[in-house]
């Protein structure tokens, strides 16, 4: 279960920072929002999956594939450039993700 909250949290972070962009600096109302009730249920649920994973595992997979899909997000639809070094960045942000999955992340 401490997963599927994990994915929740990451997807109402990504939406969140999604909708920041749209918020001209927090000067439109909709998105500002958005944001903000993004960023509130993400917090929740990550507070929710602190009680079945570890708190290093699970910020780490937060952060990190929150990272990766806001930066594919803005290279795909917001006009973002994507190098060959920003590309790796990104692989190897999941790559570390991977990692960290793989070294087990529930509580012991």
């Amino acid at each position: 279960m401490g997963y599927v909250l994990l994915a929740g949290a990451i997807a109402a972070e990504v939406g969140a920072t999604t909708a920041m962009k749209y918020s001209e600096g927090f000067s439109r109302l909709w998105p500002s929002l958005v944001t903000a009730l993004g960023y509130l249920i993400a917090f929740a649920l990550l507070a929710q999956t602190l009680k079945s994973l570890s708190v290093g595992t699970a910020y780490a997979i937060w952060a990190g594939t929150g990272t990766a899909a806001i930066a594919a997000i803005g290279a795909l639809f917001l006009g973002e450039s994507m190098t060959a070094a920003k590309a790796l960045g990104i692989a190897l942000i999941i790559a570390g993700v991977v990692v960290v999955n793989l070294t087990g992340g529930a509580h012991g």
